[in-house]
């Protein structure tokens, strides 16, 4: 068994043991050992002679506090929720392009959005589908692996990769080839000792690491604050729930539209005759064939197995609803029962309904992982990525488990020839990544009964500018649009599968904002992609929020705030609301509107507590006392 370390010993083992340039991979997400890797990292600033390169993807850094009204809503919560999070050092500066000269860093995919503006981490950016990411890494001559564990509570000598077994798994056969070929790399294990034990495939002895760190780590885990779901977000959940075909597999990603993907197919599942009173006065006629043949919105009599790059937490809230409940049989024996005939039995006998490869949410799901018994946590297997986001390598088994699958994933902006944009911006800077998308997007064509499902909002908000997220062109692709398949907005479903350039854009147009609508018609019409008398369906030039406000105001219990629960008071989700609000208003067409409605602001004695929680109880100088009628007239506006 190997002998536990303190984070300094570890250190100087590396750095004694290991050649003067240091290759170290790291989990994605949870999984990194921040505490070991911080003193690594300051250590090997001070060595100029040393070098140190990082490799990984979505570096986890509380959110930016802001000014204002916002930083005031902020810090009090940022505090509650993520406590002493042992922020990265190599993060930060990143964020100030100040790395040491002897230290790169190399991410495949980025906390969204977070690093825009950091030259080095767009320098150093790796473009790479989340399956490619061991091999990569791999092939640059990783010598290192350092990762975050749990321990199992009755057997000491276990434990289990739990978050993060996507890479470790891969990696591990290819690090074993290299150390039979005389080559020194070293595994690292990191202790928690509130990360949620995994059973299954992320087992492994402890026997596996040359240094294992257990001192008494109990510092707080990141976790991802459920937001509020907002109007949009439910129509598009509303919408994909109909594809979602009873028996079938489901795939599902982090944020707000997944969230109201879940909350719909709560909804549908135990409020079934109000789901379908929702979507007679949504009017889907357009799209029933299309429903009756590839989805439904009845019941789940049988329920969904969840095969899932990322377990979120909307998988598990599904799994508790007995959702998402099909259990897959887990064993490559089951081809040949299959082949003798006995394929339902072996299916539903065995013990699988989720498999993922990593995992991140709120701290209600890491909780909740914690307290589920054994027997219950058996069902969910935290495996490599590669058996996830490939058919290949038992093929045969993933096809049998994966049937009707329904890979939804979000996008940004979608072009009306069908392309998906959901990484990058045109300039040529990383949002985020291309992590698994493209592998599902892929499997959605190549699996019997599979669909590709991209989701997106259909217009945003900008700096008081309102602007089309469905473009004629755009400078980037991350789906291209010979990969076209289904694409889901607020105001409906295009199903582009197959489907001749004119068709498709029709399609698109169907589901874009009517705002937009004319002019996307006419770059259609101007380099010949539609005819010159093409007329849009009367039916879809009613597409605008006020429509979906009417119709969200008659089924008001359909459209759950925070489906998923919420970290946020009752107090502050309020303010979230209020300030959501005021940052509407910030734009030249409705100035007028604020100025009014802040003089005519509410007395400060309606809402004492708001304004404590905001410490403006008292507001000193005029800044305060601008805060204050704002947030009041922020409050008026939204809390009924």
């Amino acid at each position: 068994m190997v002998q536990s370390c303190s984070i300094e010993h570890a250190v100087d083992d590396v750095l004694a043991r290991l050649p003067a340039h240091i290759h170290m991979g790291l989990p994605l997400g949870l999984g990194k050992p921040n505490a070991f890797v911080n003193a690594l990292y300051r250590r090997i600033a001070q060595l100029p002679e040393r070098h140190l390169t990082i490799y990984t993807a979505l570096s986890l850094g509380r959110p930016a506090l802001g000014d204002g009204l916002q930083r005031r809503f902020l810090e009090p919560f940022i505090e509650r929720v993520f406590g002493d999070y042992p922020e990265l050092d190599f993060l930060a500066d990143l964020h100030r392009n100040s790395l040491p000269a002897n230290i790169r860093v190399e991410q495949f995919f980025l906390q969204p959005g977070s690093l825009l503006n950091s030259a080095v981490a767009q320098q150093d950016y790796v473009s790479s589908n989340y399956s490619h990411a061991a091999r990569d890494i791999n092939a640059a001559g990783l010598n290192l692996v350092a990762q975050l564990v749990a321990r199992d509570p009755l057997q000491a000598d276990r434990l289990s990769l739990s978050c993060n077994p996507d890479i470790t798994l891969d990696l591990l056969p290819m690090i074993a080839k290299r150390r039979a070929a005389g080559e020194t790399i070293l595994l690292l294990g990191q202790v928690h000792h509130d990360l949620p034990y995994m059973p299954g495939h992320a087992e492994i002895g402890s026997d596996a690491f040359d240094l294992l760190i257990d001192e008494e780590d109990h510092t707080t885990l990141f976790s991802t604050p459920n937001m509020p779901v907002g109007l949009q977000d439910h129509f598009i959940g509303l919408h994909a729930s109909t594809l979602v075909r009873d028996g079938g597999t489901l795939q599902i990603g982090i944020g707000s539209m997944g969230d109201a993907l879940t909350a719909a197919l709560l909804a549908r599942q135990a409020d079934n005759e109000g789901y379908r009173a929702l979507l007679a006065d949504i009017d889907l006629t357009q799209w029933q064939r299309l429903i009756e043949r590839e989805g439904g919105v009845e019941p789940f009599a049988e329920g969904l197995y969840g095969c899932s790059e990322m377990f979120v937490n909307g998988l598990l809230v599904l799994a508790d609803a007995g959702i998402v409940r099909r259990k897959v049989y887990p064993d490559v024996a089951l081809q040949e029962q299959a082949n003798a005939g006995a394929l339902d039995e072996a299916m539903q006998s065995g013990g699988i309904s989720v498999h993922g490869g990593f995992f991140l949410g709120p701290r209600s799901f890491y909780q909740r992982l914690r307290e589920l018994p054994s027997s219950k946590l058996a069902e969910f297997n935290m495996t490599a990525i590669s058996y996830i986001n490939e058919l290949y390598g038992n093929e045969q088994l993933k096809r049998l488990q994966r049937r009707d699958a329904r890979f939804i994933n979000s996008a940004f902006t979608m072009t009306l020839l069908g392309a998906g944009v959901a990484d990058q911006l045109e300039d040529g800077r990383v949002i985020s990544g291309v992590g698994g998308q493209y592998n599902f997007v892929v499997q959605g064509h190549a699996l019997e009964g599979a669909r590709s499902i991209l989701i997106l909002r259909s217009w945003r908000e900008s700096g008081g500018e309102v602007s089309s997220n469905i473009v004629w062109e755009y400078g980037h692709c991350t789906i291209p649009r010979h990969l076209r398949d289904i694409v889901v907005t607020e105001y409906g479903i295009a199903d582009l599968r197959g489907k001749t350039d004119a068709v498709v854009i029709e399609a698109l147009l169907n589901i874009s904002d009517s705002r937009f609508q004319q002019g996307l018609i006419e770059q259609a019409q101007k380099v010949g992609k539609l005819p010159k008398d093409f007329r849009l369906d009367p039916r879809f030039a009613d597409n605008n929020p006020q429509r979906l406000q009417a119709i969200q105001a008659r089924h008001p219990q359909l459209f759950p705030e925070y489906p998923l629960g919420s970290d946020f008071s009752p107090e502050e989700r309020d303010l979230l609301r209020a300030l959501n609000w005021l940052k509407s208003k910030f734009k030249l067409t409705e100035i007028l509107e604020l100025g009014k409605a802040a003089l005519d602001a509410p007395e400060p004695s309606e809402f004492p507590v708001h304004l404590e929680r905001m410490q403006l109880t008292k507001p000193e100088g005029l800044r305060e006392d601008l805060y204050q009628r704002l947030l009041l007239a922020g409050l008026k506006a939204t809390v009924s």
